[in-house]
């Protein structure tokens, strides 16, 4: 079949959930047995968002290719369950870019530089690349909200994308918010028809409507919003909010989302969609299970949005250990002393040490550590994590007092983390860490291989700075176990401590491959860790047996 383009605007309110909305169409679509990939347009002007803060705009979430991107990627692949690439992530700063540098090559022969048709081409360029690898649905959310200044490019290309692509092969799905006024206790379409309305004077009419909404809305509520937006009832989908996002796409399957869609580009249905592994997510998601506290210990623990990745791979593995993952943040800053570290994770079953970059809140980091090992709490720690567990080991079991990482050290520090050789000559600070997905080695007789059941997987990275060779034999001496390295032994990529319950700190992102229905085997083997050391603490006389999962498959 020809290749599909689906795109997905927004109105009435910006965060309405587009990116859920469109990853769980892809969800619906791909449980049919179609190939879909998903693509993120967003209006900003930086190339990429890996400059920018956490605090704004949440997780920078990272492909297998070395993108980094919007955190909206990452619900695409934990949905359609496939990896995506550079060619998903496009925002406006990057289509100025080229066009800018083409300009400056003479590629335009002395033409007048213009929006349309310079700017609107190079969008269409990068919307049909998306699709060039044979997927039968290309699925385009444009970020931001209808009427928004920078967003009116995207707007413009993909109207003329409709003209050339065929009505057939190009369809408009527009998400908006159908508010409750409670005082009356009525459901508003007003603000849909003002946002349809803004669409149309663009020159896009809406094929579908999702409509997201407190409570269900009723077929003369559909009807009055398609008489005043021409889009038919049956085309007005309800999206009532739902407890967990994994529920979304079961949500929309029952309103007919698919069979809509389906019409209007003119495909029949070849199977019936095959949703029964994402049926027992949805509702274990929702299950009453006995309950693991889990601490997660960073600098912008204010914003969870900051570490969604993180916190996704955490319900994954609760779904499949059979409990429920409750979250305990904990600010690195407020934990300046042993004993307030202590006191942070009272209570806790776990702590986990996410990535992250700079001095500010690592002593807290390095305190929390030590309490997690002297007290056999099971730990994680991940990128920067793994790093302030190799910090804290070398200070506290190695006698290197003065250990510290060559990011944030005094001069009369000892660096046991250090600038990887290859960042030495880098300039500038996008795009120019080590991205993207990397092989490690694993030992064969290490914790970390009783998960992967495997001696060899690709993991993501983020990073500039590794273990420094000086500090690992010192580490090996003194009872640290290197579980896992680059396939040269160059690089130091697991790190454990054998006679701990569980203490595992890596130097890439696991979370970033895990998925609802294949959660990440680190993850697993750490929430059962944590659920065996609670039971013990419980029933102390009791011998808790060790679950066996199924070996993980590393994509």
């Amino acid at each position: 079949m020809k290749t599909k383009y689906i795109f997905v605007t927004g109105g009435v309110v910006s965060s309405l959930g587009k990116g859920i909305i469109a990853a769980s169409l892809g969800k619906l679509l791909t449980a049919r047995g179609f190939s879909v990939t998903i693509q993120k347009l967003d209006p900003y002007l930086n190339i990429d968002p890996g400059t920018m803060s956490p605090f704004q705009h949440g997780e920078v979430f990272v492909t297998a290719d070395g993108a980094e991107t919007d955190l909206d990627l990452g619900h695409y692949e934990r949905f359609i369950n496939r990896n995506l690439t550079k060619a998903s992530s496009v925002s406006a700063g990057k289509i100025y870019q080229n066009v800018l540098e083409r300009e400056r090559k003479g590629e335009f022969l002395g033409a007048t530089v213009q929006i349309i048709p310079h700017i609107t081409n190079e969008i269409k360029r990068h919307i049909f690349a998306a699709g060039g690898d044979g997927s039968n649905f290309v699925i385009v959310e444009i970020g931001g909200t209808i009427g928004d200044i920078e967003g009116l490019p995207f707007i413009e290309a993909i109207r003329q994308i409709r003209l050339e692509a065929g009505q057939q092969n190009a369809l408009f799905l527009h998400a908006t918010l159908i508010p409750f006024i409670p005082t009356t206790g009525e459901l508003k379409t007003k603000p849909t028809q003002h946002s349809v309305q803004e669409l149309r004077s663009l020159g896009i009419q809406p094929d579908i409507l999702v409509c997201r909404s407190q409570g269900h809305i009723s077929k003369p509520e559909r009807e009055k919003i398609g008489l005043f937006t021409n889009v038919p009832a049956e085309a007005v989908i309800s999206c009532i909010d739902q407890p967990s996002i994994y529920q979304v796409p079961l949500a929309l399957e029952e309103e007919g989302l698919v069979t809509q869609v389906l019409q209007r580009v003119g495909v029949s249905q070849a199977i019936e969609p095959d949703l029964t592994q994402w049926r027992i997510v949805a509702h274990k998601s929702q299950q009453s299970l006995p309950t693991v506290h889990i601490g997660i210990a960073g600098k912008y623990t204010k914003l969870s949005d900051a570490y969604l990745s993180v916190v996704e791979a955490l319900k994954h593995a609760g779904i499949y250990t059979d409990c429920s993952i409750q979250i305990q943040w904990i600010s690195a800053e407020e934990c300046t002393t042993p004993e307030a570290a202590t006191t942070a994770l009272q209570g806790l079953d776990g702590l986990l040490v996410p990535g992250g970059f700079g001095i500010r809140g690592i002593e807290g980091k390095i305190n929390l550590i030590t309490a997690a090992r002297t007290q056999c709490i099971p730990f994680f720690g991940i990128c920067l994590g793994m790093q302030c567990a190799v910090i804290e080991y070398a200070r506290n079991v190695c006698n290197i007092m003065r250990a510290n990482s060559a990011e944030f050290m005094a001069p009369d520090d000892v660096a046991v983390i250090d600038l990887m050789a290859e960042q030495k000559e880098k300039i500038g600070l996008g795009g120019t860490m080590r991205l993207g997905s990397f092989p490690c080695k694993i030992n064969s007789t290490s914790k970390a291989y009783t998960g992967y059941q495997k001696e060899l997987v690709q993991e993501r990275h983020r990073h500039r700075y590794e273990v420094s060779d000086i500090i690992r034999p010192i580490l090996e001496k003194n009872g640290m176990r290197i579980s896992g390295t680059s396939p040269d032994t160059t690089l130091v990529e697991i790190i454990e401590v054998p006679d701990h319950p569980w203490f595992i700190g890596v130097q890439f992102h696991p979370e970033l491959q895990s998925r609802p229905e294949s959660p990440h085997p680190l993850f697993m083997n750490f929430v059962t860790a944590t659920i065996e050391e609670k039971n013990k603490k419980c029933c102390p006389d009791t011998n808790t047996k060790t679950k066996t999962y199924k070996p993980y498959i590393n994509a």
